[in-house]
């Protein structure tokens, strides 16, 4: 019974989980928070009763903001129509079918009506409803609920679920990558439990969300990270347990040639601190009271007052202190960036990678030329772009260089299809493209040289001989 208990818990929602809220095809993620105010479709609710719920119960927004749980029969619509018509060919859209105005129907509102019985009176005071097909009263019946149904659903994140929102509300942030081929992404690239993949996205984290949420907790994943740090935003929304952050590396792309030349040395300090702290001393210094700046026979007159002497004394003392603190409290910092440092670059050293996933608003051709060398023979990788002609450069590139076989550039194509007798059709709004993918596979260039030989050393012809037959 313990072990059900368990396995049980882990399809209820708890306080401090991070959530995903649907309502139609709109999806926000938010963390589980007592008493805060949550924004949701212009409306306001609080997700403390949420609690203990199972994932995926929708719940209705009643006063005051309070989640409640739906009922089963209350899902099913009481609205389905027994009578409809064969066409719509005779309904005009004159504005008049309704016979309930703005007023009545806040007026309903007002008297507490749920939103599915104001559907029920809109239905019953429409004069077209009838006449309407069958497809055209559920289509009616949904758009009324989006607008007057208080209701929202509580998902568990994916990296389905977390695609499809940002690329509902955001998709820029994700450069346009649709879901499908985010799953194209991860299938090409062999992500599994117990590998090691490098990983360069500039996805706000998405796809870095994705790998880990495939790979289970198990193995190793090194972020390739440009500028100062890495960013992390869409992978805090996956909820990932704390374990799951053990398995995340990360490593500067800029310090990619001096670990591949061999000259990068871990073991010292940032070589910028030096200059932000001298910059930071000639700051304070310059914030710093004239009187201290000064030193002459007058400082020394004015300091023979007990009370002033005693007062800078206290004054510089605890200046002194915060300095200390903030300067052990950078040393410290410093010291984890350079540990984790030297972590990622053990890891790399070994050039045993099992898989590269790029998907990156730079140049993608340099980033993957310096990115294949860390990995290991007969291993997959996928370069993600929104646009062909930075691919084709990279495919090409590859070709000349050789190393590797399988070269394939494939453009993704989703279409949703409405399926009715005698009406079937794509869907009228739709993405208009899921971007490009170019994959390939590695390959040992020289066969007399060990697996984990560098593939540097090999001249450029046999390298265009092994490509042409096998790719």
């Amino acid at each position: 019974m313990a072990d059900n208990g368990d396995d049980d818990s882990q399809y209820r929602i708890k306080e401090g989980d991070y959530v995903v809220l649907k309502r139609g095809d709109i999806f926000k993620a938010v963390q589980i928070q007592p008493k805060k105010k949550v924004i949701f479709e212009k409306q306001w609710f609080f997700l403390d009763k949420s609690v203990g719920q199972l994932y995926s119960t929708t719940f209705e927004i009643v006063s005051g903001g309070i989640l409640q749980p739906q009922k089963p029969k209350d899902v099913e619509s009481s609205t389905d129509a027994k009578e409809a018509g064969t066409d719509n060919r005779n309904i005009v859209d004159d504005g008049k079918s309704q016979k309930l105005t703005r007023d009545d129907i806040e007026m309903l509102k007002e008297q507490g009506l749920k939103g599915q019985e104001i559907i029920q009176q809109l239905i019953e005071n429409s004069s077209t409803f009838r006449d309407k097909t069958e497809y055209a009263q559920d289509k009616y019946i949904k758009k009324k609920k989006k607008k007057y149904e208080n209701t929202v659903t509580i998902l568990k994140p994916s990296c389905r679920i977390l695609a499809m929102m940002y690329h509902g509300r955001e998709p820029g942030k994700i450069l346009h990558l649709r879901y499908d081929t985010l799953a194209q992404m991860l299938t090409l690239a062999n992500i599994h439990a117990g590998s090691k993949v490098l990983v360069f996205e500039t996805c706000a984290g998405l796809v870095l969300g994705s790998v880990m949420e495939r790979m289970g907790g198990y193995g190793s994943v090194i972020q390739m990270y440009p500028g100062g740090g890495p960013v992390r935003a869409g992978v805090e929304n996956f909820g990932f347990p704390a374990h799951f952050h053990d398995m995340l590396h990360e490593f500067p792309i800029c310090h990619v040639n001096a670990l591949l030349a061999g000259t990068l040395d871990t073991t010292a300090k940032d070589p910028s601190a030096d200059l932000r702290q001298s910059n930071l001393a000639a700051e304070e210094k310059q914030n710093q009271p004239k009187a201290e700046q000064q030193g002459g026979p007058e400082e020394q007159s004015m300091d023979t007052s007990s009370g002033a002497d005693g007062g800078h004394d206290q004054e510089k003392e605890e200046m002194e202190k915060r300095k200390e603190a903030k300067a052990q409290e950078k040393k410290v910092k410093l010291e984890e960036k350079r540990k984790k440092l030297a972590a990622a670059a053990a890891l790399l050293e070994g050039r045993n990678a099992d898989g590269l996933v790029i998907a990156s608003r730079f140049h993608s051709c340099p980033v993957l030329m310096g990115l294949l060398k860390f990995l290991s023979p007969s291993r997959p990788f996928v370069v993600y772009s929104q646009y062909k002609e930075t691919l084709i450069e990279c495919y090409t590139k590859l070709k000349e260089q050789g190393g590797t076989v399988n070269l394939r550039l494939t453009d993704t194509w989703l279409r949703h299809y409405q399926v009715l007798p005698n009406r079937t059709h794509p869907v009228l709004l739709m993405s208009g493209g899921g971007g490009y993918l170019l994959s390939g596979t590695t390959v040992a260039t020289d066969r007399s040289k060990p697996a984990g030989a560098q593939q540097a050393e090999e001249p450029a012809p046999k390298r265009l001989k092994v490509t042409d037959t096998e790719g």
